[in-house]
């Protein structure tokens, strides 16, 4: 991706500095997010092939979906956080200037639709951070919380993914961040509230297959931005694409299950397999139509 001198965002916190309820201590008390246990697993690959080993969604596990103990009230901002502070280190320059494409694109979309769109804040931050969700860890990878609208990431989630889930490249890299602002988008639009709704209602194996869904749909908002994106700026070079597919094919269920305990088990699916999340971003992203990724009517996914 040519993303050297492109526009970073102001809806950046950097709290990699000591904001955010990082560092040390804790044990085996700590709470996570949704008011759950804090996990403690010894790294990025081994917290996420574990959840998928036990057919257990990581997103749900940490409240992300609005479940857990109850509504947790939103923390004030750390004293410690830079909001709008343009960080220098190329790592968050990238993820600042995916975040303000992102806001470009959902901001023309949502226009032409004679709407507002109203962006995601992306917080940067190291081993765990307070967020509206509860105390958030980086073992899970990054994540969306919706109580406050913001995009959570540790970069050394980058590292885990190239090194140990074989997804190497920018490109691979604003997958990721697209996906989570694609999370947003499903919050703006009340999808996120239908889910916590349906959780109260439905069996947990029809759960599961409701966040299938709501995973899918937000890897075909991925691929809908990378349309509008390479559409409005040409940046994209030879490979990134193939980079973005290979990404979510590492991060199927099915794949991480054959890695994690060598054989696989659909009905424990949360996010989908390998075949469905790259035919989903590809949906969205030969349509560029958000109306082309409604999931939850589909018949099958």
């Amino acid at each position: 991706m040519k993303w050297e001198d492109q526009r970073q965002s102001d809806n950046v916190e950097d709290q990699r500095d000591g904001g955010g309820g990082g560092g040390g201590g804790g044990g085996g008390g700590r709470r996570g997010l949704g008011g759950g246990r804090g996990l403690s697993l010894g790294g990025i690959v081994i917290a996420l092939l574990a959840s998928w080993a036990f057919g257990i969604n990581p997103m749900t596990v940490l409240g992300l979906l609005g479940g857990g103990d109850g509504a947790m009230p939103q923390p004030e901002p750390s004293a410690q956080a830079q909001r709008g502070a343009k960080p220098q280190d190329a790592g968050a320059r990238f993820v600042s200037t995916v975040l303000a494409d992102t806001e470009d694109v959902w901001g023309a979309y949502f226009a032409a639709q004679r709407q507002t769109y109203s962006p995601p804040s992306l917080v940067l931050f190291r081993d765990r951070s307070n967020t509206g969700c509860g105390l958030g860890e980086a073992a899970m990878g990054p994540f969306y919380c919706p109580a406050d609208r913001k995009v959570y990431i540790d970069l050394a989630f980058y590292d885990t993914l190239r090194d140990r889930l074989g997804a190497p490249g920018d490109f691979a890299q604003a997958y990721v961040i697209a996906h989570e602002v694609g999370h947003h988008l499903q919050n703006l639009q009340g999808t996120t509230a239908k889910m916590d709704s349906a959780r109260q209602r439905v069996s947990e194996r029809d759960y599961k297959a409701l966040s299938v869904r709501l995973e899918l749909q937000a890897d075909c908002y991925a691929g809908v931005w990378a349309f509008h994106s390479q559409r409005g700026k040409g940046w994209l070079e030879q490979g990134d694409i193939e980079e973005g597919l290979n990404a979510a094919a590492q991060i199927g269920d099915d794949t991480l299950q054959r890695k994690s305990q060598g054989t696989v088990v659909p009905e424990s699916f949360t996010h989908g397999s390998s075949e469905q999340r790259m035919r989903w971003f590809k949906r969205g992203l030969e349509t560029g139509d958000l109306k082309a990724c409604d999931t939850f009517k589909s018949g099958a996914v």
